[in-house]
């Protein structure tokens, strides 16, 4: 199995015109409770639909507060999708020091976003984001190739370590397998607001791992 930076993901710092750079405590408690509320507004009605003022009064700042942290609606957006991919390096750090075969490893690291997907609301919003980038007068990130690229990797480290069935192409496998999860987590937030994100991509999941394992 390769190192983890040889598969990690490359968290790309998405560049932004930031407000003034706080350094009271107080100040970056209240920078951390906007991006927060921004998420959960953006999760909750999309990029459009949600205000400047709709964030400041769901955190009870003012308006001018908001801006003073961030000066766009647009810069609060490459913020939360710039703190959605930097999840994804710290879950790969956490799952590698398990110290799993290549391709439990990469069952696990999916199992782990199904729960970010799941709990935690700056990955929820960022996938909307990414969802209506046509929307968004903002430069951002391409989604998914970073999960390919990392699953592609450690399907050939499987592949290498005798874990794929003899027919499985890693590449084809792991394109197969981003778009069943975010398939799938998709699904779960149209009908479920992600209540079944786990279970259901536990399903998907041995169905998935199951085709593609040596017997």
């Amino acid at each position: 199995m390769p190192e983890p930076h040889t598969i990690g993901f490359a968290h790309k710092k998405i560049p932004a015109v930031r407000g003034a750079n706080p350094k009271q405590e107080r100040s970056v408690r209240t920078r951390l409770r906007v991006l927060l509320g921004a998420a959960e507004l953006f999760t909750e009605r999309g990029f459009r639909q949600a205000s400047v003022q709709d964030v400041a009064d769901r955190v009870e700042v003012t308006k001018g507060a908001v801006y003073f942290h961030y000066p766009t609606k647009e810069a609060l957006a490459l913020a939360i999708v710039d703190e959605h991919y930097a999840r994804w390096p710290e879950l790969l750090a956490a799952v590698t020091a398990e110290e799993l075969g290549p391709l439990d490893t990469a069952a696990r690291m999916l199992d782990r976003a199904a729960l970010a997907f799941q709990d935690d609301v700056i990955v929820q919003a960022g996938a909307r984001l990414q969802i209506e980038r046509p929307q968004i007068e903002a430069e951002l990130p391409t989604p998914y190739v970073d999960w390919i690229s990392l699953l592609e990797s450690l399907l050939v480290s499987a592949q290498e370590a005798g874990e794929l069935r003899p027919d499985v192409v890693p590449a084809k496998a792991a394109h197969s397998l981003v778009s069943a999860f975010f398939g799938s987590q998709h699904v779960s937030d149209v009908l479920s607001n992600r209540e079944d994100v786990v279970s259901r991509w536990r399903d998907m999941s041995t169905l998935l791992f199951h085709s593609i394992r040596a017997d």
